[in-house]
Order: structure tokens, then C-alpha cells, then sequence
């Protein structure tokens, strides 16, 4: 097992840690750990709620979120020889959760299980928050390289464990971009609910090991952890998964790599915004540099080269949306209302297999959905489509001739 560089104990919070990460980024965060080029280490991460959420059959715990405390990254890691302009090569050696501890009802993530949660429209929100305005939870247990859910009968999926999101400090300079054009945004209309962006914000800030005297002028400046932007951040791909390599621009020196919000599976899309399997664990990596090189590769965003370590559905059931929403008014190219549109219908038709719509939605946020985008040339409709794996199931979705097979399946975790 390669030398571990950043410890977390799951029971304690990330604030609590001997040594804490952060849960903002701003360029002044000092190094938690320092590798060279070509060095294999582990980093251990709380989940992205830094123990929120426990193992319960009630979402009050999603309905009570702190979200301002979110998300917790374990870093920075400082590469030695990392000059801005460099890109990080990061290899995903392999990733999973931490186990041990006790994962019976009442603990936290961290201890061996995970969760997707439905967020409330007045607190994050979602993709779907129009249609699914309440919270709502599953409880995932780990078996092996596949998780089952009390909560979602009659669904098995396979692990597709990766990092929701990482990335390399920002540069003063980018930060500043971040903070002018995210506030633009909300200026647009800043009563909006949920928020269009969302500013910098000193309250609930963790700025890792900086100096108290530091922390309050920082706290103003640092941006949150939510979006992905340039440097990676919180991408949510599903493909980073074991055995990817990741190429991160470098903006400061020693590159100051961060990681965290790890998911032992999710879709594409993760449409909740808590839409993976959520967990607290460990990455183990390699790193390299390759000098100059976002001159070299135009590389003004991370790139990737996805693992092959990953599940292999082969039949599904496809979903199609178009750029009209739900009210019939018609939007030209527009495909998220496309997405958006092929998720409810898949959602309608889970629905007639006895899943509530929450549970619908739960699962087409764990499990590993495919979503694309199937036409982005022929006015006025975007066509996105949505393939279920049918294999996640322990009946037959398929479409035929009897009818779906409909089973009661009780419903997900509730608030009260």
C-alpha cells in the first residue's frame, strides 16, 4: 500500500482533523503534504457533507444540511518543481471506501456504507427541484464492487468509484475571474431560488492551515467549491474512475492539488446534486508533470484519458428529450431542457415498475445512466438521449407486449 500523505479519521470532522483540508479554494492555502513527480501516494477523504448525513431511514438530515460547510477537500499537496503554465498528470491507481469503523444505522458516511439524497428547492436544489421540490435519501451498502439500497428495492449496481472533484489551486488572478463573472451572473437576478452562483463566502469557511491572520481577508476572496471551472473542480465525470489519467492546468507554484467528494457510483449528469453514491475513502495516485505544458497542448481545461475500470452494461432502455419543455414553448438548441426532458421520461416510465418518482429519480442518479448528446445541428430541437442499463433491475423493463411488471416498492427515506 503506497505511503499515505493526507489522513483522515472519519468519526471527527474535517475541522477536527490533526491536519484539516478546505473547503474553498483561494491560492495562499498552504501545503498539507509535498510529493515529487513520479511518486505514489494515498489521500483520504471525508464525504463531500464531512458526516452530515446518517444512516437513517428519515432526509432530515438533507433537509438540515449546512450546505455553506460543504465541500470538504482533502490538500492542497504541493508537487515539488510545479510552475504555473506545467500540467499536473494525476493517474487514478485506485479508489474506494473506507471501510471499518461501525456502518450500522445511526453512523456516518465514511463507515463503509453511501447515499444520494433529493435536495430541497430552498437548500441546493437540483436538476429536477421543479418537478421534485422535497428531500428525500437512500442508504447504499457496499458489497464488493456492487451496492443495494433499502430504500430502492429491487436495484443492484455496479461501482464506478471515482472523485467527484479535484483539481489545482487557482492563480490570484483566476480567482478574481471566477469572483467577476460569477457575480455578474447572480446580478442578473439575485433573488432567484436556488441561487444562480454562489459568492464567496467567510462563514462555514475552512482554509486548511492558514494562518488565523490570513484567514478573514482570504475567507472573503475564496471561491466555492460547487462548479467546475478551469482548473477541474467539481466535475462529477464518472469516467475518472480507476485507471484514468487526469491532466490539471498548474496556476501556482507546487501546482497545490486537491481532492475530494468521492462516489462509489453515479450517472451521468448526477441530476440530484447530491446525485451519486456518496462516501468518505481513499485514492491512491501517481503524479507527474509535463513542463509547459498547457502552451504545449492549448490546454486551457483539464484532459483525460478514461480507466478502463469501470462497468460494462450492454441493453438498455433509451430515453429521448427535446428542446420543449415541459409547458409546451419551444427553445432553440437547448440541451439541458433536452436532458432535462429525457430524464422525466425515464422517471414516468420507472414510475409504472412501482418506484415512486423520487425513487425514480434516486436511481437514475446512482445508478451508471448514460446521458448524450444525440443532436445539436438541426433547428429548432437539441436531441438528448438517457440510456438505462436494464441489467441494474430484478425484473424486466424492457418494453413488451404484457405490460411493465408492477411491484410495490416502497418508497425512499422522507423528511418529516
Amino acid at each position: 500500500m503506497p505511503d499515505t500523505v493526507f489522513r483522515v479519521d472519519q468519526s471527527k470532522s474535517m475541522r477536527e482533523q490533526e491536519v484539516p483540508g478546505h473547503n474553498r479554494w483561494h491560492p495562499d492555502i498552504p501545503p498539507a503534504a509535498s510529493v515529487r513527480p513520479g511518486d505514489v501516494f494515498r489521500i483520504e477523504c471525508k464525504d463531500w457533507t464531512d458526516g452530515q448525513v446518517r444512516n437513517d431511514d428519515s432526509a432530515n438530515d438533507i433537509r438540515d444540511m449546512v450546505l455553506d460547510h460543504n465541500h470538504m477537500l482533502s490538500g492542497p499537496i504541493e508537487i515539488e518543481g510545479a510552475e504555473p503554465g506545467d500540467l499536473l498528470v494525476v493517474d487514478y491507481l485506485d479508489l474506494g471506501p473506507t471501510h471499518g469503523g461501525a456502518p450500522g444505522i445511526g453512523s456516518q458516511a465514511g463507515q463503509g456504507w453511501g447515499y444520494t439524497g433529493i435536495f430541497a428547492k430552498s437548500n441546493g436544489g437540483g436538476f429536477l427541484t421543479d418537478h421534485f421540490p422535497d428531500p428525500g435519501k437512500a442508504i447504499w451498502d457496499f458489497e464488493g464492487k456492487y451496492a443495494t439500497s433499502r430504500h430502492l428495492p429491487g436495484v443492484r449496481i455496479a461501482s464506478n468509484v471515482h472523485a467527484g472533484l479535484a483539481g489545482c489551486a487557482p492563480s490570484a488572478e483566476l480567482l478574481a475571474e471566477w469572483n467577476r463573472r460569477e457575480q455578474a451572473l447572480i446580478d442578473t437576478d439575485p433573488d432567484r431560488v436556488p441561487p444562480l452562483a454562489l459568492p464567496p463566502l467567510p462563514e462555514h469557511a475552512l482554509l486548511g492551515t492558514m494562518a488565523s491572520g490570513d484567514v478573514e481577508r482570504a475567507a472573503r476572496e475564496a471561491a466555492r467549491t460547487v462548479p467546475p471551472r478551469e482548473h477541474g473542480g467539481n466535475v462529477d465525470i464518472k469516467n475518472l474512475s480507476i485507471g484514468s489519467r487526469v491532466l490539471y492546468p498548474v496556476y501556482v507554484p507546487g501546482a497545490k492539488f486537491s481532492i475530494g467528494d468521492l462516489h462509489f457510483a453515479q450517472g451521468d449528469g448526477e441530476i440530484s446534486f447530491c446525485g451519486a453514491v456518496e462516501m468518505g475513502g481513499y485514492a491512491d495516485v501517481h503524479v507527474d508533470l509535463i513542463k509547459d505544458g498547457v502552451a504545449k497542448y492549448k490546454a486551457t481545461m483539464p484532459i483525460f484519458q478514461p480507466g478502463r475500470h469501470e462497468p460494462r452494461y450492454d441493453d438498455f432502455v433509451s430515453f429521448i428529450g427535446i428542446s420543449v419543455d415541459e409547458a409546451g414553448d419551444q427553445h432553440y438548441m437547448n440541451a439541458t431542457i433536452a436532458y432535462r426532458r429525457a430524464c422525466l421520461q425515464a422517471i414516468d416510465y420507472l414510475t409504472q415498475f412501482g418506484y415512486t418518482g423520487e425513487q425514480a429519480y434516486l436511481i437514475l442518479c446512482a445508478a451508471p445512466v448514460e446521458g448524450r448528446v444525440s443532436g445539436i445541428v438541426d433547428i429548432p430541437n437539441a436531441c438528448c438521449s438517457l440510456y438505462v442499463p436494464t441489467g441494474i433491475f430484478d425484473v424486466d423493463i424492457r418494453p413488451g407486449h404484457d405490460g411493465p411488471a408492477r411491484v410495490d416498492r416502497g418508497q425512499c427515506a422522507t423528511a418529516s
